[in-house]
């Protein structure tokens, strides 16, 4: 217990999940609190002068879920391990936690494989945002600057980060606070000021193994400091290797089409409005894909249209040879199926929290990439040929897999069953050793019956004796003088021989030795898959594009949708225009037209109520949305002139505490809207000033 209270002392804002022999223990307050969020029994234990504290427990191979649990309700938990082994362990084992568990930095459990679970770090500079988020599971890491406080708050909104860190420093700290709690992300406030840039510089290199972070076109300082934070933290939290974590991506919001967080709540980009799911959403609608990976690119295109044209045109390219190419497409479809979340399985692996199921489900969805490969080799598609081209098989690693672990490996690591007969000479004496033993002991029943004439004469094994033979009391008198008696039941006697002994000594020795040198090939094994660290990251990323085009193509198959025509020029002519969710839900949906040109650039709408007229706004911006993503659209045909930001006002509530009313606050957002718009800008109004005089509402 005092070993115990020196550790938590230095982990007070985490719950120490204290490792004892297979159990990892929670004593006093933290107890109480795991009992409760975990639903297990809460029970006591002594400690000393204080008398009883309470206690509780979980098993340390089941632990996962139970960390989940604590994690996604918002709690640390610091992990603290036996450094030593029992068995040798001179006085109280060693311990000391080897790493700690956040909302943000989590890898294990059953995450859902659709979406990113991002750590994101602010900081602050000369009235501008810095903002580096990172998902650790995929070791993705990017970086943006943002100019004001409504594109932080979009930005939050979009990436819905389990963890915010900030520091004590921080302006505006109020508002990030509030913001995280209404997306349900964990504040966690560093109790240090914003480092300085060549100390935030220094500890990138130094990760990175670079000389200078140019080479990522990394030169802001406020996202230099943002990155910094972020990664400064893993390290210290996580404690292990963090080679999955290879780059930095900055990027800018200008690069893409521009959707305000509100704007994507209400057009049900991602999720629907009232209950907060994917299904009945856009994403919902286009989500075709076979792969986690390719779910979550999925979810990158929604997030972040295009606005580039030929990259737009390149995607359409891509999309439309997968429609045409009925065959490809499907057998593009089965062979992704059998791919398992190589981004996911990567971080386990070189974080050294995988085992060796993730090492076979890698190699397996490696060994995919020659038949994907195959698939194309005819396509000349210029985007889907270089993105196949860049695929790597990793023959020799997916041979050192299949030729070293077994079919069906054992969960743990430290029990055996991992490494197969014939891959290592010293393995394989062992096991040969501990066959021949095993054999002898078999036998040994049937030869001591024969020599005694005791035919109910049994050989057994149990953790405490080892092996011994039994004896029933009825046949006491035929036991032989070199048995040496070892203990008494109430109707039989068990001894041992210096044979059955030194047997016993070569079996179990042999079985240790072996569940040791099985561990140790296996770490060897897993220690190789960080050299190929990038080559896997690539891979991972072309699957998921691969995949994400399928899904589209899959998605204009069956709810028929037709290649839009892109154009530099300010034009939208949609024709038998629909909305693609309704349509999908409802199975029919009225076609409907619009025009925008040079000489008609604002359509005022009017309609009685529940004539259509909110679907007809949305439908017109999801269908933007989507053709600048490189889906195709719900129309006959479509001419679509690129935009670069869509503004949507829908709906609005008073704010009284501001003194302000509904009309006020529409007012208020629709003068934001226009100090922002360009030319290129899409807006939607849908019902401004309502419930005020005409001319109040014109105004």
């Amino acid at each position: 217990m005092k070993q115990y209270y020196e550790i938590k002392e230095q982990y007070s804002d985490s719950i120490l999940f204290f490792r004892l022999g297979d159990f990892y223990e929670m004593f006093g307050e933290d107890a109480k609190v795991a009992s409760k969020v975990l639903e297990i029994a809460l029970t006591s234990r002594e400690a000393g002068p204080q008398g009883r504290i309470p206690m509780c427990g979980v098993p340390h191979h089941a632990a996962e879920g139970y960390l989940e649990k604590l994690v996604r309700s918002g709690y640390r938990v610091a992990l603290c391990e036996q450094l030593e082994d029992p068995k040798e362990a001179k006085g109280v084992v060693q311990r000391d936690v080897v790493r700690v568990i956040t909302p943000g930095t989590f890898i294990e459990g059953n995450i859902d494989g659709s979406e990113n679970q991002f750590l994101v770090a602010l900081s602050w500079e000369e009235r501008c945002w810095g903002m580096a988020s990172l998902d650790m599971s995929t070791g993705e890491f990017s970086t943006v600057s943002l100019t004001s406080q409504a594109n932080l708050e979009d930005e939050l909104r979009r990436l819905q980060p389990a963890e915010i860190l900030l520091t004590t420093d921080l302006p505006q700290k109020v508002e990030v606070v509030s913001l995280a709690e209404h997306l349900g992300a964990v504040v966690t406030e560093l109790r240090t000021t914003q480092e300085g840039l060549a100390s935030a510089t220094e500890s990138l290199l130094q990760h990175f193994g670079i000389s200078s972070l140019s080479v990522f076109q990394l030169t802001n300082s406020v996202q230099i400091t943002a990155a910094s934070l972020a990664l400064r933290y893993v390290q210290e939290t996580q404690r292990g290797v963090l080679a999955h974590i290879r780059s930095i991506k900055p990027y800018k919001l200008e690069e893409f089409l521009q959707i305000d967080g509100h704007s994507s709540h209400n057009l049900e980009l991602t999720k629907t409005i009232r209950e907060g799911k994917k299904t009945g959403s856009l994403l919902g609608t286009l989500d075709y894909t076979a792969t986690s990976m390719g779910a979550r690119m999925l979810r990158t295109y929604l997030d972040k249209p295009l606005l580039d044209i030929e990259m737009i045109r390149g995607r359409h390219d891509a999309v439309e040879t997968l429609v045409e190419e009925t065959g490809l497409r499907l057998d593009l479809a089965t062979l992704l199926n059998e791919v398992y979340d190589l981004e996911r399985l990567l971080g386990r692996l070189v974080t050294g929290r995988g085992n060796a199921r993730d090492l076979k489900a890698l190699a397996a969805s490696l060994a995919k990439i020659p038949a994907i490969q195959e698939l194309f080799s005819e396509v000349t598609t210029p985007l889907l040929t270089n993105l196949v081209e860049g695929l790597n098989p990793l023959g020799d690693f997916v041979q050192l897999v299949e030729d070293a672990i077994v079919d069906e490996p054992a969960i743990t690591l430290r029990d055996g069953n991992l490494i197969r007969d014939g891959y290592n000479v010293e393995l394989d004496r062992l096991r040969k050793a501990r066959s021949g033993g095993k054999d002898w002991i078999r036998d040994l029943e049937r030869s001591e019956r024969e020599r005694t004439g005791i035919k109910s004469l049994k050989v057994g094994f149990n953790r405490v004796f080892g092996y011994y033979i039994e004896v029933t009391n009825v046949n006491s008198h035929l036991v032989p003088d070199d048995y040496q008696r070892k203990q008494t039941l109430a109707n039989a006697e068990r001894y041992i021989t210096p044979e059955l002994k030194e047997q016993e000594a070569l079996v179990l020795g042999a079985d240790e030795r072996i569940k040791e040198l099985e561990y140790e090939l296996f770490l060897d094994i897993r220690r190789q898959v960080q050299s190929y660290v990038e080559v896997i990251q690539k891979n991972a990323h072309i699957i998921a594009n691969l995949d994400v085009f399928q899904s589209l193509a899959t998605a204009a198959m069956r709810h028929h949708l037709v290649r839009p025509q892109m154009s530099t020029d300010l034009i939208m002519e949609i024709n038998q225009g629909r909305h693609p969710v309704i349509e999908a839900i409802e199975g029919q949906f009225v076609p409907n037209d619009l025009c925008f040109n040079d000489k008609q650039q604002i359509i005022l709408l009017t309609g009685p109520n529940m004539a259509g007229k909110s679907t007809y706004l949305r439908q017109v911006a999801l269908i933007v949305i989507m053709a600048q993503m490189g889906s195709f659209v719900p129309a006959q045909s479509a001419k679509i002139g690129l935009v670069d930001r869509i503004f949507t006002r829908i709906g609005a509530s008073d704010d009284l505490s501001t003194g302000q009313s509904t009309f006020m606050v529409e007012m208020s957002e629709t003068a934001q809207l226009l100090l922002n718009a360009t030319e290129r800008s899409l807006i939607i109004l849908d019902e401004l000033g309502r419930g005020t005089s005409t001319f109040d509402g014109m105004a």
